[in-house]
């Protein structure tokens, strides 16, 4: 392929090193993917954003930080409430000494190859924005990369990738098995057991080269022929949470009983439904909070632990399927009423909804009406409102 990667965007990079920049990089792309990279001085000292962030942080620790085991670990909402959240928790780790300087390092390299091979994946098919923002400096970073050798690494893994004909696909993108009954007349009985097993629809395929020990462009080159025959399917899949445990916190708690009445959260990329339904619910005495962009969903829900939540079916990136069964997964939100809101009232939505354990089912425009019923309906509201 003759455009490797933007050139404006390789520009941007190029030009915070030479001026040695302190900040945030933050990248978007017209397909709704953010990424933010963490410079200090003109070199990256960390990156967060893409896809999968949560797969990549459980990937990378399983892969560099064997003597951990994430399922143990007990992180708060407080934990993953910032944006460089990944970052924090590899300091804290440190700290603690629970890893050694060596694994830090080995992590930060590899989030930074794999955040700019995605971004160099889109920047190919989708126009790319940069922003600077002196917001966040990172203090004391703990590893310093050089942003032309990753640049340059960036380049030559894309390269590798396109010409093996992967281009189309991103390794984020998890395989599954449509026929396999042809592919039992494909393979040896001892591969087809084996293909069986590993291809569920339910990991990456970086995750799968993690698995199989390899890295995850002969991987998915094996499995292209397959790919091409309709045999094996590639599809996009949710993040996965981290282990995230309620803390008491009296504070909190005792702010908690000043105020009697329900907090209700609304997740929708529209600004103007957002608005709308905050209007609808501060004049009802109701307590409101709004989030637009998808990515921040779920520490922010975390954060706020709202009574219930509106949620909307197609927004970028992310969809309310995925948002919905990822809450359902962490046990804050087992119980917690969540209301999906699209602009199509059709049956396979609704049934899609209740299989991803929505609790109810809400068609725009809303109305006052509409959605003071729902909210009588699923939780305890006072007299007074």
């Amino acid at each position: 392929m003759e455009k490797i990667v933007a050139t404006g965007l390789i520009s941007e990079f190029q030009n915070c090193t030479q001026i040695q920049y302190s900040g945030q990089l933050h990248i978007q792309s017209a397909k709704g993917s953010k990424w933010t990279f963490y410079y200090r001085l003109g070199r990256i000292v960390w990156a967060t954003g893409g896809t999968h962030p949560f797969r990549r942080w459980r990937r990378f620790i399983a892969q560099y930080c064997s003597n951990l085991d994430i399922e143990k670990m007990q992180l708060s909402s407080q934990d993953i409430s910032i944006d460089y959240w990944d970052y924090r928790l590899l300091e804290n780790l440190y700290e603690k000494q629970q890893i050694k300087r060596e694994q830090v390092n080995l992590i930060v390299e590899n989030t930074l190859a794999e955040l700019l091979f995605d971004l160099a994946q889109q920047a190919n098919f989708s126009s790319i924005s940069c922003e600077r923002s002196q917001k966040v400096i990172l203090d004391m970073p703990m590893s310093f990369t050089s942003a032309d050798t990753s640049l340059k690494q960036m380049q030559d893994s894309w390269k590798n990738w396109s010409e093996a004909g992967l281009a189309n696909f991103s390794p984020n993108l998890a395989p599954i098995l449509l026929r396999p009954e042809l592919l039992q007349t494909q393979v040896s009985s001892g591969v087809y057991k084996n293909l069986v097993t590993l291809i569920n629809g339910k990991q990456t395929l970086r995750e799968l080269a993690l698995k199989m020990k390899q890295n995850v462009l002969p991987v998915t080159r094996s499995l292209l022929p397959y790919i091409l025959k309709g045999t094996i399917e590639l599809v996009e899949i949710p993040d996965l949470p981290l282990p995230i445990i309620a803390i008491k916190n009296k504070s909190v708690n005792s702010k908690a009983k000043t105020s009697s009445m329900p907090l209700v959260a609304c997740i929708d990329d529209s600004p103007q439904v957002c608005q709308i339904l905050e209007q609808m619910l501060v004049s009802q005495g109701f307590r409101f909070v709004q989030i637009q962009d998808a990515l921040q969903a779920l520490p922010t829900l975390i954060e706020h632990k709202p009574d219930i939540i509106f949620l909307d079916l197609i927004m970028p990136v992310i969809n309310g399927y995925e948002i919905c069964a990822q809450l359902r997964r962490i046990s804050l939100f087992a119980n917690t009423p969540i209301i999906i809101l699209t602009g199509n009232d059709g049956l396979l939505d609704r049934v899609r909804a209740k299989v991803v354990g929505s609790t109810g089912f809400m068609t725009k425009p809303i109305s006052t009406d509409k959605v003071m019923d729902v909210i009588k309906k699923y939780i305890p509201v006072p007299a007074k409102v």
